[in-house]
């Protein structure tokens, strides 16, 4: 009777490990993907400001690397397309700029990557 209850109890704690074990590999890919989010998001957001700023598309720099504490070890992937097209009759034709942003962070089983889109006149 007592070697059936220590092998129950060995396999009720086998279990409550694995579980353990998968809800802090879920939490930490779930902070890693709000993390390359937010990366993504920074990146659109500089790229928009290269692009305005600078002489279009070609201004737009990439890839692009973070140093502050909440994005250490992220990076950011910018593309930038450039299309000029007449809107509402005005003219001269508008240049319509959308960048597409890549963040990414971390490494191996634990990377995430998300993808911002933007585009700007």
């Amino acid at each position: 009777m007592a070697l059936f209850v220590i092998t129950v109890l060995a396999l009720l704690v086998a279990v409550m490990a694995q579980l353990q074990q998968g809800g802090a590999e879920a939490v930490s890919l779930q902070i890693q993907s709000q993390r390359a989010l937010f990366a993504a998001e920074s990146g659109a957001q500089v790229g928009v400001r290269e692009a305005l700023e600078g002489s279009g598309c070609s201004a737009v720099s990439s890839p692009k690397t973070f140093t502050v504490p909440g994005l250490s070890g992220c990076r950011v992937v910018m593309d930038c397309e450039s299309v000029s097209a007449e809107l509402t009759g005005k003219s001269p034709a508008e240049e319509i700029f959308t960048l597409t942003s890549t963040g990414q962070c971390g490494t191996g089983i634990d990377r995430a990557e998300r993808v911002v889109e933007v585009k700007v006149r």
